[in-house]
């Protein structure tokens, strides 16, 4: 879940939460406020009675109206308690609605506030019930109540769209850096891009970022320099030792043992010759040293390699297939060649006796397949430097070299098992 939609769901769920809570405190109010002048309202009335009573010294006449009803019944002295009530009012039909109903008194009831008081009129004790309807107040909270939840449904759409709009547009640098990071190479030589932004938090977020790449970038680049400079310097060392080695071979007999330990340093300085020189081949594809390009044939050259490699496929008695059709490539023709050198060795060094190798070349796609009994292969290690299974002689840059041979020509190389086939993609 995004940010920002988390932020409008907590949000949302507040709002609502306290303007339910507010709304039933508003309802309440309002309620209370119109109740309280209802009872003013009966006081007045009571009050009005008080007056006639001690004026005239008798009863004033029944009061009735469709809105009112004042009525007095004799009491026991003191038995009566003054009291706010509510309870039902009966209102009879106006006059033209008395013409369609013909029963006498008809009407209905309807809610109503009512005030019980008393007055003594000489000896005589009497209950006096002022009756008021309701139902204008209750429409009065209802249109009020209403008109506020109506207001306060606008509020909220205005409120979700607006910090739908507002949130876009603020979040809209941090987008942008993400994008610079997801753009961002170490072997690009162009600066990340400075977001413009007034958010402070952002303007730091940019500033931390770009420093980071910077650091990052100095520190590949002392790294390829170092890298770069050791394989050079181990040229000589290694030509010495491979010079002395001939030397000593050609000067005396050894025995079987000596011989045995020639041949593994004759074989060890041969796998630190081509560590080496892989070394040297990725510093300078990576530092784009190698700018000649050519019309390749890819067809020709995958033939004439499968002829280079025809011995070795006799050897394991490995079926080959070979689909292809024409296809030609902008590249460097050396960096052609080590890639396909690569692949096919990869899929002949990883394969077993009596196995099968597969190779179709596409418009689109260059696959080689090839059987072998290692599982599939860990996909986020495989393209990595020095990775390499057990029983791999070789030295754990081929499939690395040939990635940054893809990238440097914008070209993808990937991995799948398809069945029993191990397959390696390259994408034009």
């Amino acid at each position: 879940m995004k940010l920002r939609t988390r932020y409008n769901y907590v949000n949302l769920v507040t709002t609502i939460v306290v303007l339910l809570f507010t709304g039933i405190i508003y309802y309440q109010a309002i309620s209370w406020i119109l109740t309280n002048q209802k009872d003013k309202d009966l006081k007045v009335e009571e009050k009005e009675v008080f007056d006639y009573v001690s004026l005239n010294h008798h009863l004033p006449q029944t009061f009735e109206s469709n809105d009112q009803q004042i009525t007095f019944s004799a009491a026991r002295p003191g038995s009566v308690k003054r009291e706010f009530i509510n309870t039902m009012y009966f209102r009879k039909w106006d006059d033209d609605r008395q013409k369609k109903d013909h029963r006498p008194g008809a009407g209905k009831y309807e809610s109503g506030r009512a005030l019980i008081s008393s007055v003594t009129v000489g000896d005589n004790y009497y209950k006096i019930l002022i009756v008021e309807s309701r139902v204008e107040t209750e429409d009065l909270i209802r249109l009020i109540f209403v008109i506020t939840i109506g207001v306060i449904l606008l509020l909220v759409v205005v409120l979700l769209v607006t910090n739908r709009l507002i949130l876009n547009r603020l979040w809209q640098p941090f987008y942008n850096v993400m994008k610079e990071l997801r753009l961002f190479r170490l072997t690009d030589n162009r600066d990340m891009l400075k977001v413009d932004t007034n958010i402070d938090e952002f303007i730091e977020l940019n500033a931390a970022v770009a420093d980071m790449a910077g650091r990052a970038k100095l520190d590949y680049k002392d790294l390829k320099i170092f890298t770069e400079n050791a394989s050079h310097e181990l040229l000589t060392p290694i030509a010495v030792i491979n010079s002395k080695l001939d030397s000593l071979i050609q000067t005396e007999n050894f025995s079987e043992r000596q011989s045995k330990l020639l041949s593994d340093l004759y074989a060890a300085v041969s796998r630190l010759n081509r560590l080496n020189q892989s070394l040297l081949l990725l510093a300078k594809i990576e530092n784009k040293l190698l700018h000649e390009q050519a019309k390749i044939d890819l067809k020709a050259l995958i033939e004439e390699k499968l002829s280079q490699f025809e011995e070795i496929f006799h050897e394991k008695n490995i079926k080959v297939k070979a689909i292809l059709i024409d296809k030609e490539i902008y590249a460097n023709p050396y960096l052609a060649e080590v890639l396909l050198n690569n692949l096919i060795n990869n899929a002949i060094r990883h394969n077993y006796n009596n196995g099968e190798i597969v190779i179709e070349l596409s418009d689109r796609q260059l696959v080689v397949q090839n059987t072998g009994d290692e599982p599939e292969l860990n996909h986020e290690k495989i393209f990595t430097r020095f990775h390499k299974s057990s029983r791999s002689e070789g030295t754990g840059l081929g499939l690395t070299i040939s990635k940054q041979i893809c990238e440097s020509y914008n070209f993808s190389l990937e991995y799948a098992l398809n069945g029993v086939f191990h397959t390696f993609m390259v994408t034009f």
